[in-house]
């Protein structure tokens, strides 16, 4: 049997759980929302999606998978997030499947496209959009849907294609906050993106906080947004709202 026949039977076999990464304001470290990660239990224990994912990436696996998660989503957080339309629900988009008809019957379908203005679609440079995808990535602003660029690393090619995809949202990635010194002045990338914060309308999310001198060092730049073990682990839903509701109510 191969990896990609093992996905398929898990995915049939109820292997596969969602858990929520909570998306902090760095201003009052409020929750605002979360981005929905994908997890497949097996006997040998819970793999995680940077082993999996890349196997289907160009697969019919990869359209199979994130319908998947929307329909989940909607199970699990659709109620809430129609009773709560301040806060936000990521989902991670293989570019592959941009434009092709399949992700809006699945938001229909499974009533996510109703909350469209509380959905972030996430997309790496990784995997750039083809013509379709490209129409496709335009087309959702224009039904209130936010597009956020993921894992990006300040480099020129970011850039570029921050500027010619009219992205709402950049998520640095986690490797630029690890490789931040506590001990030494801000690093050049985040001197470079105070001035693209203050050029073009971005909202900025840091990925990977895990200390107080990343948190505050990011906060004073000006970055609106983190994700990371500084604020939470990934949570299941309910242990999510639960969260959202605490610090709603009492910021940490």
């Amino acid at each position: 049997m191969t990896e990609l026949d093992e996905i398929h039977d898990g995915l049939h076999r109820g292997e596969f759980f969602l858990e929520y990464l909570p998306t902090i304001s760095l201003s009052d470290q409020r929750c605002l929302g979360a981005e929905a990660l994908i997890r497949w239990r097996r006997p040998t224990g819970v793999v995680l999606p940077g082993e999996f994912i890349p196997l289907i990436e160009n697969t019919p696996f990869s359209g199979l998978l994130t319908y998947w998660v929307i329909d989940t989503v909607a199970s699990e957080l659709g109620e809430w997030l129609g009773a709560h339309p301040e806060a936000h629900l990521s989902l991670n988009v293989p570019p592959e499947i941009l434009g092709r008809g399949g992700l809006e019957y699945a938001a229909v379908k499974s009533g996510l496209r109703s909350l469209s203005s509380q959905i972030i679609i996430e997309v790496t440079e990784r995997g750039i959009p083809d013509s379709l995808g490209m129409m496709a990535l335009h087309g959702m602003g224009r039904r209130g849907v936010r597009v956020a660029l993921d894992d990006v690393t300040m480099n020129g090619t970011n850039l570029a294609f921050i500027a010619r995809c009219d992205f709402d949202i950049i998520k640095i990635d986690r490797s630029l906050i690890a490789g931040m010194d506590p001990n030494g002045p801000d690093p050049n990338w985040l001197r470079g993106l105070a001035g693209l914060l203050s050029s073009m309308d971005l909202t900025v999310v840091a990925e990977g906080i895990e200390t107080d001198a990343q948190f505050k060092a990011l906060q004073a730049a000006g970055v609106q947004m983190g994700q990371g073990f500084h604020f939470s682990r990934p949570l299941p839903a309910s242990e999510l709202i639960a969260y959202y509701d605490r610090t709603k109510q009492s910021p940490p």
